[in-house]
């Protein structure tokens, strides 16, 4: 196996004397140059698996060298060398296009597994599409090979990513496809959701404590840095931390360090930052519920994914694949949507996206006959634009006079939360009543409470399936 060789720039003979002596004992040549001309006549000499630069050179910048490189070596990665506590080099150095950045003084141990991780990058080469089977990006359309090849590119690098995009688009496998196609998709990938985490559980979670440091800490526990050391922290919904916690990430994810509640010491370490929300972070800052500095370490490139509405092309691709995906365990002839289905779907509006379309699909297998899914089996409801156009002429003038007397028109009942969770749980609680009861009349026998119910007896195995009353 040839041997990797690393190009060191840095003006101080002592820093530059010990990341040689630190990367020769990982078996890397090194060369090093102490200023920027230096290094590009080294850069055109020979060819270069890894850079490490100090940001400030006699001169000019590190910057510049990284825009050197991003230019004329593109497959060199770049880390930076800033100084402690100087994040703003550091954001400015990977919108540049830096692999990562080390702080001084250089903690040795992150600075080796920053060079394995940089080394790794080789070996991944060219990738094809992301995603493989059970975690697939699918569509043919502009938008989708547009995010393909940006999923692509960002996977090389170590910077912090802000996903954008509608609930139900599929953040989530964005985020995991960055990590599985990155140098890291041997570690760990650690998804959470920030909304979901009780206020005063929030810093144990993230950071772990120790035994004693509180009443119930009846032993240490890892946070989800430790969980996630070396591999990638996914951060779903994370306008809904609490500001105080803001404070606290950031400091984690400045330092590269934790504190477990309790323990005396920082615990370094090496965790990749993806980020989302479906919330409007910039709307967010100006109202003061995030954070101005939080906002620009998690934000150093923002990736959108499409609503379904931005690639309806892709709905037949995505409807037969999620309905093959649904009817997985059933011993049946392989259920179909009619043409006219799928005129339907491209016609309505998702505002749950793709994941709304998967919920539309479940439904409409569970009630169509004959294995053909037809426009009627799917339930869609109307846009809001549609919903407008239908109601009785009656009903709008009331609401236009409703809205010229300044009087408040009662409005339908709304779910307790945004998502309906509450909702949807109070009627999957009703259903379950009712089923229920069906078997118990029936001794339990199934065909005949599907009949008792009226419908057939694929929709109760689905129903008991889902309901986990199986």
């Amino acid at each position: 196996m040839q041997q990797k060789c690393a190009l060191i720039v840095d003006d101080e003979p002592d820093i530059r004397e010990l990341l040689e002596i630190t990367l020769g004992r990982m078996n890397i040549n090194t060369r090093s140059a102490a200023d920027l001309r230096s290094a590009r006549l080294l850069l055109g000499e020979q060819a270069f698996d890894f850079c490490l630069t100090d940001m400030k050179l006699p001169d000019g910048n590190g910057i510049e060298l990284v825009e050197h490189i991003q230019a004329e070596y593109p497959s060199t990665p770049v880390a930076m060398i800033t100084a402690h506590g100087n994040m703003e080099s550091a954001v400015e150095a990977l919108k540049a296009g830096a692999f990562d950045f080390v702080s001084k003084p250089v903690n040795l141990d992150l600075l080796r597994h920053l060079v394995d991780t940089a080394l790794k990058l080789e070996s991944i080469g060219p990738q094809g599409t992301p995603g493989g089977e059970g975690n697939q990006l699918l569509g043919q359309s502009e938008v989708m090979e547009n995010l393909r090849r940006q999923i692509t590119k960002l996977a090389r690098s170590q910077a912090p990513i802000y996903i954008s995009g509608e609930s139900g688009s599929g953040k989530e496998l964005v985020a995991r496809l960055i990590h599985d196609l990155g140098p890291h998709r041997e570690a760990p990938f650690v998804p959470v959701n920030c909304g979901a985490i009780p206020s005063e559980l929030m810093e144990s979670e993230f950071f772990g404590h120790v035994k004693g440091s509180f009443s119930g800490a009846s032993t240490d526990k890892e946070g989800l840095f430790q969980a996630a050391n070396g591999g990638t922290l996914f951060l779903d919904e994370v306008a809904d931390l609490p500001l105080a916690m803001q404070v606290k990430l950031l400091r984690g994810i400045q330092e590269k360090a934790i504190r477990p509640v309790g323990a005396q010491k920082e615990i370094p370490v090496d965790v990749r930052i993806l980020s989302a929300t479906h919330k409007d972070l910039a709307v967010e800052l100006e109202k003061n519920n995030f954070r101005q500095d939080l906002y620009y370490r998690i934000n150093v490139i923002e990736l959108k994914v499409p609503s379904l509405r931005e690639r309806q092309g892709d709905i037949p691709e995505l409807a037969n694949y999620l309905l093959r995906r649904v009817g997985k365990g059933y011993a049946q002839t392989p259920t179909t949507i009619t043409p006219a289905a799928i005129s339907a779907l491209q016609q309505y509006h998702f505002p749950g996206n793709v994941r709304e379309l998967e919920n539309i699909l479940e439904r409409a297998f569970t009630l169509c006959e004959d294995n053909h899914i037809k426009p009627e089996d799917l339930s869609l409801s109307p846009s809001p634009r549609q919903a407008t156009e239908a109601k009785p002429a009656s009903m709008q003038q009331l609401e236009a006079a409703d809205k010229a007397s300044n009087v408040s028109f009662p409005a339908a009942s709304q779910p307790a939360s945004e998502d309906g969770d509450s909702l949807e749980s109070y009627l999957e609680d009703i259903e379950k009543h009712v089923i229920v009861e069906a078997l118990e009349a029936t001794r339990w026998n199934k065909t005949a409470a599907a009949k008792k119910l009226g419908i057939t007896f694929r929709a109760l195995r689905y129903r008991l399936k889902k309901l986990g009353l199986e």
